[in-house]
């Protein structure tokens, strides 16, 4: 591996919603980004950071994947939709060409702890129905790693030490992966990904090293999936992989909106304005 292609991205410090805290890295003009748009880490066990939640707002162009490591919300979107996220358990969006969703907390108080990914969608798809899906704890496909690790696939394929590992989560436009990578002692894991794949690496807690390179909670390894092969934990450490194909179109991001031109940026705000993505 060479390290020369390793690249670390630190998450800021910022607020969404109704001022609930977050950590954000945001992809949308980085070249080695794509499939990705964004990741939020929420973390906090201070109820005022948290209890606004995110009140009804739209999306049109993007799909959004929510895992929770802990706490408790609850979605509700426009076509009817309710579903309730857990401990350990995950949430897939598909937007196209539009929908309004809400996602707030069932928690009056302890650790809020969880992610949310933008995922591009590919043109041809972002103008398709909206689509939502749960995904409980107990489907979220997990198996050890020697006697010191775990990994937790919520969605694609990825292979650990020679062995092939599929998530639930199979129905997203992009081809990707995601998994959660934990370590309770330092630990060796060889990943192997499709040799076209774009690779993130967030860690959210303890330590990585990833060609020499070192990485804390906070910061992200961003690679080709050639250029990766063995990752080291430190003890309790805890980590994203993200991974998948680019999907090389132009992108135009306006807010909660990504669109493949100014003209279909300006056509959703006047969409949205007028009340058409309620019909949807």
């Amino acid at each position: 591996m060479n390290r020369r292609n390793i690249q670390k991205l630190k998450a800021q410090p910022t607020s969404d919603g109704d001022g609930v805290k977050i950590a954000r890295i945001a992809g949308f003009d980085h070249p080695d980004f794509s499939p990705f748009l964004m990741i939020d880490e929420l973390k906090s066990d201070d109820r005022k950071d948290y209890v606004g939640g995110f009140p009804p707002h739209p999306h049109r162009g993007i799909e959004t994947l929510t895992y929770m490591l802990s706490g408790h919300f609850q979605h509700k979107d426009h076509m009817g939709n309710v579903g309730e996220l857990r401990t350990g358990g995950a949430q897939w969006m598909a937007a196209g060409r539009g929908v309004i969703h809400s996602e707030m907390p069932i928690m009056e108080n302890g650790q809020l702890h969880g992610f949310q990914i933008w995922i591009n969608q590919p043109a041809k798809h972002k103008m398709s129905p909206a689509r939502y899906k749960d995904f409980q704890p107990e489907t979220i496909t997990e198996v050890p790693i020697g006697k010191h690790g775990v990994v937790r696939v919520i969605a694609g394929e990825i292979a650990l030490d020679g062995t092939s590992i599929q998530g639930p989560l199979l129905e997203s436009s992009a081809d990707i992966s995601v998994a959660d990578i934990r370590s309770s002692q330092p630990l060796y894991v060889k990943v192997s990904l499709k040799p076209n794949y774009q690779v993130l690496i967030y860690v959210y807690k303890g330590n990585l090293e990833l060609a020499g390179t070192q990485f804390k909670a906070g910061e992200m390894a961003l690679c080709r999936a050639t250029d990766l092969e063995t990752l080291r934990l430190d003890h309790e450490t805890g980590l994203l992989l993200l991974s998948g194909a680019p999907i090389n179109e132009s992108i135009v991001h306006y807010g909660p909106f990504v669109m493949n031109s100014e003209q279909e940026i300006m056509q959703t705000i006047q969409d949205y304005n007028s009340g058409v993505f309620e019909t949807y």
